[in-house]
């Protein structure tokens, strides 16, 4: 793999099933914002909801939408080898240019097993396809170890990289240790993107991201900037964008019946929103994913806002890509309302 943003897309929505002509559109606007590769059918794009013959579908059409315009990488990873097995086989027949492996999730493997009885497989039977670990052990319960990292970079060519959403950088600051200073780490959650590419003990190449959904091009410009050297330029970008890499995860306080609770909103949720909000093609999540809270939605537009006022450059290629007028939307609620629970 090579350093740059790799945009994890959403999977839009219809009624009735996936919105295909959406998913071109979305696909052709980050790659006219120079987006270095596309991630398809992650855990943005709602792998766990989608049935294999919808999985496999999406994964043909952004590679061959992608072909020859940017990277492609499918998200062929599960709880199970063998499906990940016959999910890499079909990606590698749709010619992608690599693929993810989220830990397994639920049943709970050792790193130890992890290495062993779900990489390595993978990696033997593909030796000419990239492999991305995906460690996020936040989502998964169980997490593949810097050592582990490095035993199968030395085992094996296509092991080269890893997609670090721990957000613990002395887990990434040993990764770079064991693994060395040719092993490409990408940051798995916007928030620290900047911090991680510029701690000289972690040197991230660059990102799979959740919001270059709704600025690629702004997140592009910052992840090449880190890689030129440019770290002043660069944290002005990353001080702009900040307000949109708080709302990946949006936390509130509600009042039940029975006392206050906090509910967060995971990805993909809120960028989903944020996508109907500014009218790009999207649609709801699949359930069990389903609104936001009140509380959440405000946030979120207050965010959208604040960005359009004070940066208006970031969403400026989405009102000239989709032809939306981005002020009248975030400023109407007939928009929006819609998009949040009633209130307990």
């Amino acid at each position: 793999m090579q350093p740059g943003v790799f945009t994890a897309i959403i999977t839009p929505f219809t009624d009735t099933g996936i919105d295909y002509d959406g998913l071109e559109r979305l696909i052709d606007f980050q790659i006219q914002n120079n987006i270095t590769g596309i991630l398809a059918v992650g855990t943005t794009g709602e792998s766990p909801t989608l049935t294999w013959e919808e999985h496999t579908r999406i994964i043909q059409e952004t590679a061959e939408r992608t072909r020859g315009k940017c990277k492609c990488i499918a998200g062929v990873g599960s709880n199970n080898t063998a499906e990940t097995l016959f999910a890499t086989q079909h990606a590698a027949d749709a010619g992608v240019d690599a693929v993810l492996l989220v830990d397994p999730y639920y049943n709970g493997p050792s790193s130890l097993e992890i290495r062993k009885e779900y990489v390595e497989p993978v990696a033997r039977a593909f030796p000419s396809l990239p492999i991305i670990p995906y460690v996020i052990p936040g989502r998964t319960g169980a997490q593949l170890l810097p050592e582990d990292l490095a035993i199968l970079a030395q085992q094996f060519d296509n092991v080269g990289c890893v997609k670090e959403a721990t957000g613990d950088p002395a887990n990434m600051r040993r990764t770079r240790q064991c693994c060395g200073d040719g092993y490409i780490i990408l940051s798995g959650d916007d928030g620290i993107t900047f911090s991680i590419m510029t701690d000289p003990e972690i040197r991230a190449a660059g990102a799979i991201s959740v919001m270059s959904n709704i600025a690629p091009k702004a997140v592009a410009e910052m992840v090449d900037l880190i890689n030129r050297g440019d770290t002043a330029e660069a944290k002005k970008r990353a001080d702009a964008l900040g307000p949109l890499f708080n709302l990946v995860t949006v936390k509130t306080l509600e009042t039940t019946p029975y006392g206050e609770v906090v509910c967060r909103a995971r990805n993909p949720l809120a960028v989903k929103t944020m996508m109907r909000i500014l009218g790009m093609p999207s649609g709801g999540c699949r359930q069990p994913l389903g609104k936001m809270t009140g509380t959440g939605l405000e946030r979120v537009i207050a965010t959208l806002q604040q960005v359009h006022a004070d940066h208006p450059e970031i969403l400026q290629p989405v009102a000239d890509f989709f032809n939306i007028d981005i002020k009248e939307r975030i400023n109407s609620p007939d928009q929006w309302a819609h998009l949040a629970y009633p209130a307990y």
